[in-house]
């Protein structure tokens, strides 16, 4: 019987099968391999996929961290403004209040000391006329509210170039100190 086997159809099919066996056995180990390197691959894209969300909540947290820091940095650039802009105000204010209290001094001294030109025990001098005189008076009554006007407007001026100067020292680019 095993002769009967033996003939060329025999062997043409102990052939067949055998190439079938090895190509069955190929065709396993290769879906072995691939089975392997898609299990490779599938971990590399989850640790891909986690590297993406760790870079994405990174820039998030920096993102929070800067308006965080503008947000502080903003509010201490408007105290520092405020502070300089008080202090330029109350200066302000008080020579603004030094100068007219200095002018109202003036303007009350001034005709009491006309009238005491001519007295205080020296020998008598001829006066003016009472025309010359109220001239005079006239003429220094008007000049006194023009030149508070000028100390207003140079106080004025002199406040706003410190207060500029002072504005310009407040570091807004979140650095900390004075700028010179």
């Amino acid at each position: 019987m095993i002769l009967r086997l033996l003939n060329w159809q025999g062997i043409a099919g102990i052939a067949v099968a055998s190439v079938l066996l090895v190509m069955l056995t190929v065709q396993k180990l290769e879906s072995v391999r691939w089975k392997k390197d898609s299990e490779q691959f599938e971990k590399l894209y989850h640790q891909e996929q986690a590297a993406f969300a760790t870079t994405v909540a990174n820039a998030r947290a920096a993102a929070d961290a800067a308006r965080a820091a503008d947000l502080a940095n903003a509010q201490r650039v408007a105290a520092e403004q405020r502070a300089i802009n008080q202090r330029s105000e109350d200066e302000f204010q008080a020579r603004l209040a030094d100068a007219r209290a200095l002018a109202e001094r003036l303007r009350i001294e001034a005709p009491g000391s006309a009238a005491d030109h001519g007295g205080g025990g020296a020998a008598p001098v001829s006066g003016l006329s009472a025309t010359a005189g109220g001239a005079d008076q006239a003429a220094s009554k008007n000049r006194l509210p023009d030149a508070l006007l000028a100390t207003e407007q140079a106080i004025q001026l002199d406040q706003l170039i410190k207060w500029v100067r002072q504005q310009h020292t407040v570091r807004v680019d979140g650095a900390s100190g004075e700028r010179r």
